[in-house]
């Protein structure tokens, strides 16, 4: 059927050599794996990388730039909590062998450093940011930020990158709470995007999608085997999918806390890069920092330079 179609999958036609970033670091490259099974499907090339809060092992013949390195299976740092690892490891149990790129966690200069290694090393002709939660579309001066380092420093790389396509896909509405967002000006910021001409759609991932079967596959192994620090955005995002609702707690680590599990957390939101860029108020002080402490600062100083128009917290009148 050629009707409703989504901008996103219209912008996706014509790529070739994908590469799907995790934005916010930790677990954020598993909130693209259903986007990867889906463009791996449709016979693209598809790689896959992290901005990772694991300690990446330092091995020269694995080195992409000083502050990325390719992850494999057999990749060892010492640690239990090295999701990348895990992660290829499961496609390896699979009889497939995928390295995961992490970068370290350094500031939007070396980020982009490393980011243009791979478009020269894979041809990539469309960068996708996925962010786990909805965080990263927070301009600066909302109340609650959530946890903005790691996605700005990832939006602002991907912005100087010179390729055709570069988009930011957020799964896991309504998680962001637990970090203090408020989704009121997560809405706003969709609706702003959409008069900007940025917003792509939004589309539900469903238990009977092969892509969501493999999505929710791969993350129960990886979970698993990093029990110890399990990720609160993807067992949201798993509890959704299972048809949880409300206070649902898959994980410890949410003990004490109201969760309110819902079905719009299995939903892709999905956004032209370009448009959130401009968006954001520090952006150009973020640019030339190499640092993951330079751009705490940024944004600590730049948010409390707000504190006397700072847009306050709003409950959904719905």
């Amino acid at each position: 059927m050629d009707f409703l179609r989504l901008p996103i999958f219209d912008e996706l036609r014509d790529a070739r050599n994908v590469l799907i970033g995790g934005a916010g670091g930790g677990f954020d490259v598993f909130s693209g794996l259903p986007l990867y099974f889906g463009l791996r499907a449709a016979g693209k090339n598809v790689t896959l990388a992290n901005l990772s809060f694991s300690k990446v092992p330092v091995l020269w013949e694995r080195q992409v730039t000083p502050f990325l390195a390719e992850v494999w299976a057999d990749s060892d740092n010492g640690q239990n909590y090295f999701p990348e690892k895990h992660l290829s490891a499961w496609f390896a149990a699979r009889g497939e062998q995928v390295p995961i790129y992490c970068f370290h966690l350094v500031g939007p200069k070396r980020l982009a450093e490393g980011y243009r290694a791979l478009v020269q090393k894979h041809e990539i002709d469309t960068i996708i940011l996925a962010d786990g939660g909805t965080d990263s579309l927070m301009r600066g001066d909302e109340e609650g930020l959530g946890t903005p380092v790691e996605d700005m420093s990832s939006i602002c790389a991907v912005d100087q990158i010179d390729v055709p396509r570069k988009m930011l896909v957020c799964l896991g509405f309504g998680i962001d709470t637990f970090h203090g967002v408020c989704h009121a000006h997560v809405l706003e910021a969709i609706a702003e995007l959409s008069r900007a001409g940025g917003y792509l759609g939004a589309f539900s991932l469903t238990a009977e999608m092969p892509e969501a079967q493999q999505f929710v596959e791969a993350t129960e192994y990886v979970l698993a085997e990093t029990a110890e620090r399990p990720s609160i955005v993807l067992t949201s995002i798993l509890s959704a999918l299972e048809g949880r609702f409300g206070n649902f707690h898959r994980v410890k680590r949410t003990t004490g806390s109201e969760l309110f599990i819902n079905p719009l957390m299995s939903m892709y939101w999905c956004f032209r890069l370009e448009q959130v860029a401009r968006r954001i108020q520090y952006l150009d002080a973020l640019r030339d920092l190499a640092s993951y402490d330079q751009v705490s600062d940024v944004i600590e100083t730049h948010h409390f330079s707000k504190t006397n128009v700072m847009r306050k917290w709003r409950g959904l009148p719905m």
